[in-house]
């Protein structure tokens, strides 16, 4: 069970790494927009493929094979990943679309209301308490969001799917009771065949983004890999050792980020 004592090393960390991890992701739309010529599916199929090269490469690093492989084993850990991995895909490909297409905007709304799914699956999914303040912060936001959202112009289907699939993603990554590297490998390694056969099979009709014909956005979808794990990674661990409430108050900081990009 995570700790929540301030003086706790451990939870220290864990909120260092939650920290960073919503500040990457708040400058994140910053390089996906550097690929905005390449298709949402083409994208996401990438960061699968050198997400997983680049996880090994840290796995045999650190030698931590043997744990990938008795999660594998553990078929609770094993369906936990199963379903993570399919939340975070249907996460990244909503993501990278919304912000090819330019609704950045509606991204960030979208984080905006992913605290307030996190706290409240904290509170009656994992029995989570609120404190009087908190309780007060979330029904602020909730009227908050309601009113940006009511302001929209029209329903917010793209900030509602961000939200509901990463807050669904961050209770399952917290159920699965895997470690943060072993744990990503997993999820991503089974999507992998699927991001793989949409590559060959744009390879053979020949609209793949990727070669000698695109030396500067293959340079760049190559480092996809460590720009979409090292912030899961530090968001797994986080994860594991927060509670999904202090979670979800932190996760203001990457919606908060992205609108002072969108306002540059």
């Amino acid at each position: 069970m995570a700790r929540s004592g301030g003086g706790d090393p451990q939870h220290t960390s864990a909120f260092i790494a939650a920290v960073a991890s919503f500040a990457t992701w708040g400058l994140v739309p910053i390089y996906w927009k550097l690929l905005s010529r390449v298709p949402a599916l083409e994208i996401l199929a990438h960061r699968f493929v050198w997400t997983i090269v680049f996880l090994g490469l840290l796995l045999s690093w650190q030698e931590r094979w043997r744990e990938v492989i008795g999660n594998l084993r553990r078929r609770r850990s094993a369906l936990f990943c199963l379903g993570s991995g399919i939340m975070v895909g249907l996460n990244w490909l909503l993501f990278i679309w919304a912000v090819n297409i330019g609704h950045v905007l509606e991204t960030s709304l979208g984080y905006f209301m992913t605290p307030i799914v996190n706290v409240l699956l904290g509170a009656f999914i994992l029995r989570e308490r609120l404190s009087a303040w908190q309780t007060a912060s979330i029904v602020i936001a909730l009227v908050a969001v309601s009113i940006l959202a009511f302001g929209y112009g029209h329903f917010p289907w793209i900030a509602l799917g961000l939200c509901t699939s990463f807050g669904l993603y961050g209770l399952l990554r917290k159920q699965s009771g895997t470690a943060a590297i072993p744990g990503l490998f997993l999820e991503t390694l089974f999507l992998l065949p699927l991001a793989l056969v949409y590559l060959v099979l744009l390879a053979n009709r020949g609209t793949l983004t990727f070669g000698p014909s695109h030396l500067s956005l293959s340079a760049i979808l190559t480092t996809s890999g460590i720009v979409t794990a090292v912030p899961l990674i530090w968001f797994g661990y986080a994860a594991r050792h927060l509670r999904l409430v202090t979670i979800g108050f932190l996760q203001y900081l990457s919606p908060s980020i992205s609108f002072r990009q969108i306002r540059r």
